[in-house]
């Protein structure tokens, strides 16, 4: 099931014309979706979205890996401009190597860390090769669409067409239209830039 499934308020229907998504979405549309990195390994599901709540920003995304029907399963904190949103299979791309995955900062249900603390945030973004003071958002585009270059130190590499702003937190039009242009991300339709009116930021991200 992916974030077109879970609309339960029509929001994604109107295949011919402009409107929410990919750049304007549903949160709770979001939750469940599957992360795969570009070799097409599914990584998990996304099991919660982290608002930062004096920003306004997306924080992280909480992505469950391993276990068997949520037994055993791990959980990462994964920031949310180190995301891909593949808008034809309405999934994330995360671009870091399965087995990578498991050494990356993680935690169980039972044991939820302080995300407000900096040196988790700092252990958090050098693994993915975010850089904690900027924020952004997922690049959208059809397919895995990453780029393929990691940055030091790093276990993501920033999606293709990746930026942010000066200013840090808001995304660029880059960011949002990438290398293949901002797809509608409703069922059966692949529709370009006029689309969804050039949309420039997100609320969610």
């Amino acid at each position: 099931m992916s974030y077109a499934d879970r609309d339960k308020y029509g929001m994604y229907k109107h295949t011919s014309s402009a409107g929410p998504g990919p750049a304007l979405m549903g949160a709770d549309t979001l939750l469940g979706d599957h992360v795969v990195n570009v070799a097409e390994e599914k990584l998990g599901d996304i099991k919660e979205i982290m608002l930062d709540m004096n920003t306004g920003q997306v924080a992280y995304a909480v992505l469950a890996f391993g276990g068997f029907l949520g037994m055993g399963e791990k959980l990462f904190a994964v920031p949310w401009q180190a995301l891909h949103l593949d808008t034809s299979h309405h999934r994330f791309v995360l671009n870091v190597d399965k087995e990578r995955l498991k050494t990356a900062p993680g935690f169980n249900k039972d044991a939820w860390p302080d995300m407000s603390d900096i040196n988790w945030a700092n252990q958090v973004h050098t693994f993915y090769g975010t850089d904690p003071h900027r924020g952004g958002a997922p690049t959208m585009a059809p397919g895995v669409g990453m780029r393929t270059g990691m940055s030091e130190g790093g276990g993501a590499g920033i999606g293709s067409g990746m930026g942010t702003t000066a200013g840090g937190m808001g995304n660029t039009e880059a960011a949002v239209h990438g290398t293949g242009g901002s797809v509608d991300p409703r069922s059966g339709n692949l529709g370009d830039d006029k689309d969804i009116s050039r949309i420039r930021g997100s609320n969610i991200g």
